[in-house]
């Protein structure tokens, strides 16, 4: 009986861990194709920014490399994604890739939105820049607290 509700236990413990991982794939999947398709944009309808302010230019390309960056962030921790069988470590990495699931949208929505602004400010980017980044701290201190647990012992 204790194993089988271990078994059942792994069991759904595997299917949150792989639904997690199928959402960063399919996050950084989507937002490639959504990548390739705002750089047809600006190549078909701002004709290459040629003839756009440097400023603005700058804003639309920056971003446009943004998204790729998160898109491919998404994609690896798509295919390479562990996640621990629970605990706090778990707990930490789920908030993670929660705040690393968010950015390929909030940087599509900036793309369109912030070279409009005046100046350079980057409402948008900047935090989603910086929640990525978080994220990927928090999966690295759960790494880094298995690691010093085990030497530890």
């Amino acid at each position: 009986m204790e194993k089988m509700q271990q078994s059942t236990t792994d069991t759904r413990q595997l299917c949150d861990g792989r639904r997690l991982r199928v959402a960063h794939l399919g996050v950084g999947l989507g937002f490639v194709v959504i990548f390739l398709l705002t750089g047809q944009y600006m190549e078909r309808y701002l004709d290459r920014l040629q003839s756009t302010p440097d400023p603005t230019r700058m804003l639309y390309r920056s971003t446009h490399i943004y998204l790729l960056w998160s898109a491919l962030l998404n994609l690896a921790l798509g295919l390479y994604l562990q996640l621990f069988p629970g605990g706090w470590r778990r707990t930490i990495q789920a908030i993670g890739s929660i705040m690393v699931l968010g950015g390929p949208l909030v940087l599509t929505i900036a793309f369109f939105h912030e070279p409009s602004l005046q100046g350079l400010l980057r409402p948008l980017s900047r935090p989603a820049i910086y929640a990525a980044f978080g994220g990927l701290l928090l999966h690295a201190l759960t790494r880094v607290a298995l690691t010093r647990d085990r030497s530890v012992r």
